[in-house]
């Protein structure tokens, strides 16, 4: 199939694409890397009358250090990420899970802020900024206002986001030397959508400890117990009971199946920001 007739804008400015949402007053889609919404407009699962393409806004493509944090623009891509063109990504946490998202082909055009928007449960870059514990910059009417990666997503492709908003970056901690992160994901065959997934991330300069599960059927959740556990002991406080415990209160309406995979892909995890 091919996309119902639409009306496309590609603004030069932030302001410009945050005018012409206001304009369309929640007719509008947004258009990033379009590695989302392309196929959904193909399909007709999506119908807007008008597209905004923002990928080429300046203000959305870069990557600074401001007020001790990394400000990654919304508009960079995937490859960018991982080819390491942004200096200050180098080695970070981005860095290693960008070359596991989708294909190269996918990566070329797909984008952070395009990822996070669509909210897809199984989508790594969802998952890894809840367990950076990361910021989100919300761009709107109003100006901007900043919104914790924990509180963004609502459910499958349900966001905090409003029909006048966009997002506009993404700000991360400055880790420490000591820090120390894990991801791993299951997948049936590599570039598919995880079963399931887990991020790590420990900075005992920053008190921080988050063992984060993704591929649920809503947002990822946060396993408190065993963080503060392994924060402690290390891999030697890895107890499977207080595991199965954590993950069957965050799972309930997953089988023991579900529960297993998700309890390996986090014993992995561990073991690969810990080992």
């Amino acid at each position: 199939m091919k996309a119902a007739a639409f009306e496309y804008t590609r603004p030069g400015t932030l302001q410009e694409a945050l005018q012409a949402l206001r304009q369309h007053e929640g007719r509008a889609k947004l258009m990033a890397g379009g590695q989302s919404l392309g196929p959904m407009l193909n399909l007709r699962l999506a119908r807007p009358p008008f597209v905004i393409d923002i990928s080429g806004l300046s203000e959305l493509r870069t990557v600074t250090r401001q007020d001790g944090m990394l400000r990654v623009g919304a508009a960079v891509t995937h490859a960018e990420i991982e080819d390491g063109v942004h200096e200050l990504l180098r080695g970070t946490p981005l860095q290693q899970v960008a070359p596991g998202i989708a294909y190269r082909a996918i990566r070329n055009r797909g984008t952070l802020g395009g990822s996070l928007a669509h909210a897809d449960p199984a989508a790594d870059w969802v998952l890894t900024v809840v367990g950076l514990g990361a910021t989100l910059e919300i761009a709107g009417p109003d100006g901007v206002r900043m919104l914790p990666a924990d509180g963004y997503m609502q459910g499958a492709y349900t966001t905090g986001l409003r029909e006048d908003e966009l997002i506009a970056a993404v700000h991360l901690p400055s880790p420490s030397p000591q820090a120390r992160w894990g991801y791993y994901k299951f997948c049936r065959k590599t570039g598919e959508f995880a079963e399931a997934s887990c991020a790590a991330w420990f900075d005992p300069a920053a008190g921080t400890a988050r063992i984060v599960v993704g591929a649920l059927d809503g947002p990822p959740r946060l396993l408190p117990q065993l963080s503060a556990r392994i924060a402690q002991q290390g891999l030697a406080g890895l107890d499977e009971t207080l595991l199965a415990t954590e993950l069957a209160g965050v799972m309930q309406d997953k089988d023991e199946h579900h529960r297993k995979v998700h309890g390996t892909a986090v014993t992995r995890c561990l073991a690969q920001a810990l080992g």
